[in-house]
């Protein structure tokens, strides 16, 4: 039996034991155009305040533009405190509710802003939309592939305008450093790697825990199966939980994979991916990989991702970044908005510098009724963070493989990068955090070939299951046409 066979068996078992409550009928929303007009004030519902929902305040509350009238949080311990602070400081009443639903119905909101939980990033947008919003949403925009596309059908239909959180689209120095790989200034390039060395440590022994008082867990388990809460920490801790979160590939994967995407100008998801890797170093109650590597295949071009959440050393100077080889150069990108361009001797020869206004662009966008002016559409939102969860799936499919044998099958891979070197500087990186690869072995998935075209995978029924989930009523996430 796989991991992933496994796994949905544990799923069908807590399903059938969950006591179900009652629910209406799926919610319909009249789509209404908002107004435009450039003398008055966007009117802006933050959904989720934990976390990145903080900064989302900051920008709209922070712009002569925008107002936030609404508040949205199933825990009223976060949301309560921050509709009163906005009150007060925009001198305009900000409502707290705790069901998104109650503020979509309010026909004079403009704006919804979504910081939630990835398993709300989607329905909760495709909601927002047919409801006559226009929607900014955080990475990654979804918790499986299928999410995504109908996020971009939703779009589209509605006329909606859809901002993507991967804000390196509208910072000075990453666009630079695009412009200059394209531009041919390091030669031919076939090879772009994203990095997430970034230390996660243990979330803490496994167990059944109760909501903490004044959340509601019906509805922030939403589109999600019916599951208790098994990790101490029910904040940001849901990240490293499959069930609702996409681990770094998907967390900080969206913001270096669309970069890398960007560069190498692969504008579909890929033709092959492979991935392997494992949780190291501990036992607790996460189940996504703390280390993991996905080798895409696009076409020519080849789009590798690491994740290490164990002590690490940087790679060519970055930790959280991309690198694009050339065959005259390569350059690194160490942060959002910086980095620098490289002769094929490590000679400094061009850098890259300058911030941004994402939101501002965003708000431009919602202004002119053009989504061609958003620099981070849904759809390039989608397509990033697909590339996440595709390599995810190889990587859930997978089985324990000892070092040898995976040293052999990664020899075999036809790629741009050298797969077995790359092995060799993440097996070296865990020896030196302690981990024994013979008593804790990594799994490595299976090759798997897309149709990128319909964004489904060939011959591999277990794959395309998981490029969609079993939503709770409800809760549900269209399919394909009935957005």
């Amino acid at each position: 039996m796989s991991k992933f066979t496994r796994r949905r068996f544990l799923e069908d078992s807590l399903l059938a034991a969950a006591a179900m409550a009652a629910a209406p009928a799926t919610r319909a929303f009249t789509a209404e155009p908002q107004s435009t007009s450039a003398n008055e004030r966007l009117s802006v519902a933050v959904v989720g305040v934990n976390g990145r929902g903080r900064s989302h305040i900051g920008e709209f509350a922070g712009r002569s533009d925008t107002v936030i009238t609404y508040i949205v949080d199933p825990d009223e311990n976060l949301g309560i405190g921050h509709a009163k602070g906005l009150s007060e400081k925009q001198g305009v009443e900000c409502k707290y509710v705790k069901d998104l639903r109650e503020a979509f119905d309010d026909k004079s909101l403009d704006i919804v802003s979504i910081a939630t939980p990835n398993h709300w990033h989607s329905l909760a947008s495709i909601w927002a939309m047919q409801a006559g919003k226009d929607v900014y949403v955080e990475k990654p925009v979804s918790h499986n592939v299928s999410e995504g596309r109908r996020m971009v059908e939703t779009a589209r239909k509605y006329k909606k305008i859809c901002q993507t959180g991967t804000q390196c689209r509208s910072m000075g120095g990453s666009i630079d450093a695009i412009k200059y790989v394209h531009a041919g200034k390091i030669g031919e390039v076939k090879l772009a790697r994203g990095l997430c060395y970034k230390r996660r440590g243990s979330i803490g022994a496994p167990g059944i825990f109760d909501p903490p008082p004044g959340v509601d867990y019906n509805l922030w388990q939403g589109p999600a199966s019916e599951r208790p809460i098994t990790r101490p920490k029910f904040h940001y801790d849901w990240h490293w939980q499959y069930h609702w979160g996409n681990g770094d590939m998907g967390n900080q994967g969206p913001h270096q994979m669309d970069l890398a995407r960007w560069g190498l100008q692969a504008d579909q998801l890929s033709d092959r991916v492979i991935s392997y890797g494992g949780r190291l170093g501990y036992e607790d109650a996460g189940d996504v990989a703390n280390t993991q590597v996905a080798i895409h295949q696009c076409g020519e071009k080849t789009l590798v991702f690491e994740v290490r959440g164990l002590e690490t050393d940087a790679l060519r100077g970055a930790k959280i970044g991309v690198i694009f080889y050339g065959s005259e150069g390569y350059v690194v990108l160490t942060s959002y908005t910086s980095g620098a361009a490289f002769d094929l001797a490590g000679n400094v020869v061009e850098k890259f510098d300058g911030g941004g206004d994402h939101f501002g662009n965003f708000v431009k966008a919602v202004r002119s009724r053009n989504h061609e002016d958003l620099t981070a559409d849904i759809l390039e939102g989608h397509l990033s963070a697909a590339l996440a969860h595709t390599g995810t799936i190889s990587y859930r499919l997978g089985e324990a493989i000892s070092l040898a044998d995976l040293q052999k099958e990664l020899g075999n891979v036809k790629s741009n990068d050298d797969s077995v070197e790359a092995l060799e500087r993440t097996v070296a990186h865990l020896a030196k955090n302690g981990v024994d690869l013979a008593k804790t072995p990594m799994a490595l998935g299976p090759m798997l070939t897309m149709d990128p075209k319909t964004e489904t995978f060939l011959g591999n029924d277990q794959a395309n299951a998981m490029l969609t989930r079993d939503y709770r009523k409800p809760f549900v996430v269209p399919p394909a046409g009935e957005v």
